[in-house]
């Protein structure tokens, strides 16, 4: 569950980040957001799949990524879906100085120009955070799948999604090559239960 769904103390570590949206009124909405592409092997496909279903998303893009496939990023605005800044190169904020983190994102940002960020595995420290507050809005998540998992199956990502989805849940999949096949099993299976839970889905506002 500690990876699944963040506890509540490390939420309250970074109150600048955005971990879950809560419609008033009733509605049900979740956010469905996708990390680490975009690439040809899976974008595509997540993008053709959202509009067989009508959906709006958003995508949290690494630059290089955006570097080598920069129609996919035009593809995904095409489409009317929302995306963010996941760093140029993967970084995981916890591992490097913030000089090298915030340069590695401001350089993604050239490439990708939203005032969206995720930081890559949800790490980063209080001073990166800090800085790119003034920049960023920045989107934490309420709920990872986990369909990078090579320790689980398609059914199990499912399962984390029927498990731990609530109102307001940001859920994060991945548009990646490792977890592409855990990814194309769950999502569709993920938005086919949603709907039947009454939920509604919503890009993230840029």
């Amino acid at each position: 569950m500690l990876i699944e769904q963040p506890p509540l103390l490390y939420r309250l570590l970074f109150p600048e980040c955005v971990w879950r949206i809560k419609k008033r009124g009733g509605t049900k909405v979740v956010y469905l957001t996708f990390d680490d592409g975009p690439i040809p092997e899976q974008t595509p496909w997540v993008l053709d799949l959202l509009d067989s279903y009508g959906i709006k998303a958003t995508f949290f893009m690494v630059g290089d990524n955006v570097r080598r496939y920069p129609e996919l990023l035009e593809e995904i605005k095409r489409r009317g879906h929302s995306y963010g800044n996941h760093t140029m190169h993967h970084l995981q904020g916890m591992k490097v100085r913030a000089v090298r983190y915030l340069r590695d994102v401001a350089e993604a940002d050239e490439l990708i120009d939203s005032p969206l960020f995720r930081p890559p595995h949800g790490l980063l420290r209080w001073k990166q955070a800090r800085i790119l507050h003034q920049r960023y809005n920045i989107v934490m998540y309420d709920l990872v799948s986990r369909d990078y998992s090579r320790k689980l199956n398609g059914e199990q990502v499912f399962a984390n999604v029927r498990r731990y989805a609530r109102n307001g849940s940001i859920i994060v999949f991945h548009d990646s090559i490792k977890a592409g096949d855990n990814m194309r099993y769950a999502l569709p299976r993920s938005i086919e239960w949603l709907r039947e839970q009454g939920y509604s889905f919503e890009a993230l506002p840029m």
